[in-house]
């Protein structure tokens, strides 16, 4: 695996020292797949994190430099990039201001969005403890973004090892779609769909420039400030994914990718659900792209997902 990496490597940087020279002509396609290798790092970075932070406490050195947290109308999805279009003649070379996405972001397209209430910020860890300890007990398992200290007492995971929970009371909390929904569930009302969500972080979220808690502005999520009172609502949702309740599948005018074969396609099997916004890990390219979605299986509890809750009106 190493010996493929490294020759990946030397590929790359040799296509880069081409195009700097002018030996090679930059077209949209060797453009979309020069995106692709950049956000796909991106993305098994986060993934690679959530995977040691299992290990963090007993394994894992923190990040240097960093310090330990303190008392530790409508909706239209998606742009108009299909990359079939790459290889037509007029637009071979059109690559300069061009924004590309993965397959799943095209076409544009237009849903309208009913009535509907949404809580302001994601469920907490404090708020899923009380659900967990109560109703929840017999129906919801022990969170994996959590661990049991030495006394019993609940701990939330972090890169520097477990922290108790009065320091991460009010950060969201992080596990799998089938427990939100169940905490959800009990609160009389559910997880909002993809366009509900959408609208919500189009309107509160900000982007990395604006103070949102990604891009490791902090490696740790933070108490959620989007959808509060202070500057007309709009803040950072705690640097978080969050579930939607609307399952990840094709669209009409979906055009899957031949140069990374599969890579939507392959989870249309109605065990995933789309997961929008972004987590204290994500780079700011794909945080701040609202177009992006995200996906896991619905039972999967690893990745750094909250959600909030919606009540229909």
């Amino acid at each position: 695996m190493l010996a493929y990496r490294d020759r990946v490597r030397e590929r790359l940087m040799r296509l880069y020292e081409e195009l700097g020279k002018g030996e090679r002509t930059l077209t949209r396609r060797l453009a979309r797949t020069l995106m692709m290798v950049l956000e796909h790092d991106g993305f098994h970075i986060e993934t690679l994190l959530y995977i040691l932070i299992q290990r963090a406490g007993d394994g894992m050195l923190p990040p240097p430099g960093f310090a330990v947290p303190p008392a530790l109308h409508a909706h239209d999805p998606g742009h108009d990039d299909q990359e079939p279009d790459d290889i037509l003649p007029e637009f071979t070379n059109a690559v300069e201001g061009h924004e590309f996405g993965w397959d799943n972001e095209s076409p544009k397209r237009t849903v309208a969005v009913g009535k509907f209430n949404v809580s302001w910020r994601p469920v907490t860890n404090s708020e899923f403890l009380d659900f967990w300890r109560g109703a929840g007990k017999d129906c919801v398992g022990l969170p994996p973004s959590w661990v049991l200290g030495p006394e019993g007492e609940v701990q939330v995971r972090t890169l520097y090892g477990s922290v108790p929970m009065d320091v991460a009371r009010h950060w969201p909390v992080l596990t799998a779609y089938d427990d939100l929904a169940a905490y959800a569930a009990n609160k009389g009302g559910r997880i909002p769909t993809e366009p509900e969500l959408r609208l919500f972080l189009d309107t509160y979220q900000v982007g990395y420039e604006e103070g949102a808690n990604t891009g490791f502005r902090n490696w740790h999520p933070m108490p959620a400030t989007a959808g509060g009172e202070k500057d007309g609502g709009r803040g950072s949702n705690g640097g978080v994914w969050e579930w939607t309740s609307t399952p990840f599948d094709t669209h009409e005018g979906f055009a899957g990718t031949t140069i990374f074969p599969g890579y939507s396609s392959d989870f249309y099997d109605t065990k995933h659900q789309v997961v929008l916004g972004a987590s204290y890990a994500t780079i700011p390219r794909l945080g701040d792209r609202r177009t992006v979605r995200n996906f896991y299986q619905h039972n999967y509890p690893y990745p750094w997902v909250g959600a909030r809750v919606a009540y229909d009106c």
